[in-house]
């Protein structure tokens, strides 16, 4: 018997959950050697669909077939035996133990006829294994103390110390800079040059030509189409994603630009990093914040909110000081941040939808301190409308909304509040093309209705596409300012990187 053509094939998958039927009749296959590229938007059942192949989930019906043989049973270890890994885009390393613990935690080699852990084999595997990846990491180093790259080779390390096969990799580059992604695509040619399989899931588009051969797009749970990835435009993959063509992703309308409702003077903090830093948004308008990842922009947002202490400077918030508030206060006063990490700071996932979006304003809706359920239910529903929040009703749990929709959730939240001045940390990280456009949307309905919005955001079009100016940070200083005319990918990335002297640039 020959070697089979495919290491994979999911034929006619079919999952229901209570009132939804997340897979209809889906198929998907991989052949060795190859990246094959899952497209599809928030809730296309893409997860669902590698969860069933990592044995998370068992199907109600249809066939999984690895190295041409049916699999009988579905449970993660089953799976991982069968040689599928699976790196989800939250990684799965316990934080507070060592590189080599992380990598062999579910084998670790032992001594002594079994009763003691051998360390010294440990280090030595895990540093051939990484080295066989071209990564420099100290195995010594705990997980929590790596960069997010290095945290992610880890990840690859561990997949390998077993007999893998097909490796599922969950929007790989989304914590990523541009330098740390050219690794990780090296990393993935070397895998498979071995032969092996990948499944590669991503939002960003720009991306797939660069490694992918195949795509599968999915929509709504079912099966659209598979083609090679060379033969498709942007175009054509958000046509086949979303069902329609999306013609304009930044309409902007037009926005008069008002009074300044945040200054920022002279900030600094030894503790995050942060010098010197001016600037101001204007009511109506949108300002970028760009840089490279660790320039500062997400230690500006979170001191500008008083998540964390500043030395020096001052903070105006709608011409009055912000000198004395925490986080309460400036909500209080009319600040709202949506950070970068929805799952973490943004949301309480295991709270409903409901209880979700009246957190941040309970003194507000309540000031009696009386929850009235009637009263909670007309808020929360208004934005579940004019957001189109895809929940099966306001009581489901955050959990199980799409990343897309966990995002509306948070922006619901500080819409409650009733807040002026917005700052949107990476606001459509990790999301598909079709929210995307839906948040673009809100964030500039939100300055033709006069309120004043910072965009932290590393894609860079989503920067120039949506804002009227532009500050670059460079290790905690702000060392541009560009109006819409002067902001292009070039310019930025000079700034960013140092390529141009700071005072070249227009005074911040």
């Amino acid at each position: 018997m020959g070697t089979p053509e495919y290491l994979l094939e999911m034929r006619n998958i079919t999952k229901t959950f209570p009132g939804v039927r997340a897979l209809d009749g889906v198929s998907f296959d991989l052949r060795p050697g190859e990246v094959h590229v899952l497209l599809g938007e928030n809730g296309a059942g893409k997860s669902t669909l590698m969860k069933v192949l990592a044995g998370a989930y068992i199907p109600d019906s249809g066939e999984l077939y690895i190295d041409g043989r049916l699999v009988d049973h579905f449970n993660p270890r089953h799976a991982q035996s069968l040689g599928v890994g699976i790196i989800y885009q939250e990684f799965n390393l316990v934080p507070y133990l060592n590189v080599a613990h992380n990598i062999f935690i579910d084998h670790m080699p032992r001594t002594l006829g079994g009763l003691a852990l051998d360390h010294a084999r440990m280090h030595r595997d895990a540093e051939a294994l990484l080295k066989s990846l071209d990564m420099r990491v100290d195995t010594r180093a705990l997980a929590h103390d790596i960069p997010v790259a290095q945290q992610q080779m880890v990840e690859v390390a561990k997949a390998l110390t077993h007999d893998l096969k097909i490796l599922i990799m969950d929007e790989p580059t989304a914590s990523l800079c541009d330098r740390e992604i050219e690794q990780l695509f090296r990393t993935i040619r070397e895998l498979t040059a071995r032969g092996i399989g990948i499944v590669y899931i991503s939002h960003r588009l720009q991306e797939i030509p660069l490694i992918g051969d195949r795509i599968t797009v999915l929509r709504d749970g079912r099966y659209v189409g598979t083609a090679n990835a060379a033969d498709l435009t942007q175009e054509r993959m958000v046509e086949m994603m979303v069902g329609r063509e999306i013609s304009n992703l930044f309409n902007r309308s037009y926005r008069p630009r008002g009074e300044p409702a945040l200054r920022v003077k002279d900030l600094s903090s030894r503790g995050t990093g942060l010098s010197n830093v001016n600037l101001t948004v204007h009511r109506g308008e949108i300002v970028g914040l760009a840089g490279l990842v660790g320039s500062g922009r997400t230690e500006l947002a979170r001191a500008i909110f008083h998540v964390d202490p500043h030395e020096t400077g001052e903070i105006e918030l709608l011409g009055k000081s912000l000198a004395k508030e925490d986080p309460k206060g400036a909500i209080r006063r009319g600040l709202a941040l949506l950070p970068e990490d929805r799952k973490r700071q943004g949301l309480a996932l295991i709270l409903s939808v409901a209880e979700n979006v009246v957190m941040a304003s309970l003194s507000r809706l309540f000031p009696r301190g009386f929850l009235r359920n009637r009263r909670e239910q007309e808020s929360v529903s208004k934005y579940v409308q004019e957001l189109r929040i895809s929940t099966p009703g306001i009581r489901q749990f955050a959990k199980n909304l799409s990343g897309g929709n966990q995002q509306k959730v948070v922006l619901a939240k500080w819409l409650c509040t009733e807040a002026e001045v917005f700052m949107f940390d990476e606001p459509t990280r990790g999301i598909d093309v079709g929210a995307k456009q839906e948040i673009y949307a809100f964030m500039d309905d939100l300055a033709r209705q006069g309120k004043a919005v910072l965009m932290i955001s590393s894609e860079l079009p989503e920067i120039i596409g949506l804002c009227d100016r532009v500050y670059v940070m460079r290790e905690g200083s702000i060392v541009a300012e560009l109006d819409r005319t002067e902001a292009t990918q070039e310019t930025i990335i000079a700034y960013a990187m140092g390529g141009v002297c700071a005072d070249e640039g227009r005074a911040s």
